[in-house]
């Protein structure tokens, strides 16, 4: 019985005989592994937000990249094994651009988020692959609607108000559950995710710690430079005083 366990286990494209497919299973607890991102949908436009891992003060900060521009109205936050997002980003890049010139107007948040699905699944059920060890959120304005929405390593796309993945994000996403208010402005939903990302173990941040990312009808897609990030923890009491890089 084992052995027939080991060889479900070894296979990334055979259903178990309880319906399984383990290798799915490990790409989502390496998602676990990773730190968090969150997004929140407001009105106006939609928040990213993530927890950087900086291993050590040598480390430049600004390359650990968990928040990626995918056009000039789409954003991408990711969680999970940083080579594979990269991948994945790639692949929404070149698709956007590819649908722009094809329709000559700007691609949909929900198309790309089901074309990104779409390409992951493929990598359950190929022969001489694995899938893909990371989720990603989606978020965008297309049309003056914003929306957000997630990617899983099974390929299953789903469009949330507010979502998080990586490291605690049950917690996080409890937390986003009480807390959310969908008549919130911008500025209030940033200050929402970067809450969220305090929740599970009431953490402090540095600047370099996070990275915060908008997307509006109005700017399109903007990261927030160091010091707006600063006063934004400042006022909602998680800035970590002594301004080193920490952990996540």
């Amino acid at each position: 019985m084992e052995g027939d366990q080991r060889a479900y286990d070894r296979g990334t494209s055979i259903f178990s005989p309880d319906g399984r497919l383990y290798q799915v299973e490990y790409a989502r607890e390496a998602v676990e592994r990773g730190s968090a991102s969150v997004g929140v949908e407001t009105a106006e436009g939609v928040v990213l937000a993530a927890r950087r891992r900086v291993r050590s003060p040598l480390m430049d900060p600004e390359s650990v990249e968990k928040l990626h521009q995918v056009d000039g109205h789409l954003g991408v936050a990711s969680a999970g094994n940083a080579a594979d997002a990269r991948q994945l980003v790639e692949f929404a890049r070149q698709t956007a651009q590819r649908d722009r010139l094809t329709y000559d107007e700007p691609m949909g948040v929900e198309p790309l988020a089901k074309e990104i699905a779409d390409h992951v699944q493929e990598y359950t059920q190929s022969g001489g692959a694995r899938p893909f060890g990371t989720a990603l959120l989606v978020g965008g304005v297309a049309d003056g609607r914003p929306a957000l929405y997630e990617t899983d390593p099974s390929g299953t796309p789903s469009a949330w108000k507010a979502a998080a993945v990586g490291r605690e994000s049950a917690v996080i996403r409890e937390f986003l559950e009480a807390e959310y208010r969908s008549d919130a402005d911008l500025d209030a939903s940033v200050d929402l995710a970067l809450d969220a990302l305090a929740a599970p173990d009431d953490a402090s941040f540095s600047p370099a710690d996070v990275a915060v990312a908008t997307v509006t009808a109005e700017s399109g897609y903007r990261r927030l430079p160091t010091d707006e990030r600063r006063n934004a923890l400042d006022s909602l009491g998680l800035l970590d005083e002594s301004g080193s890089p920490q952990a996540s």
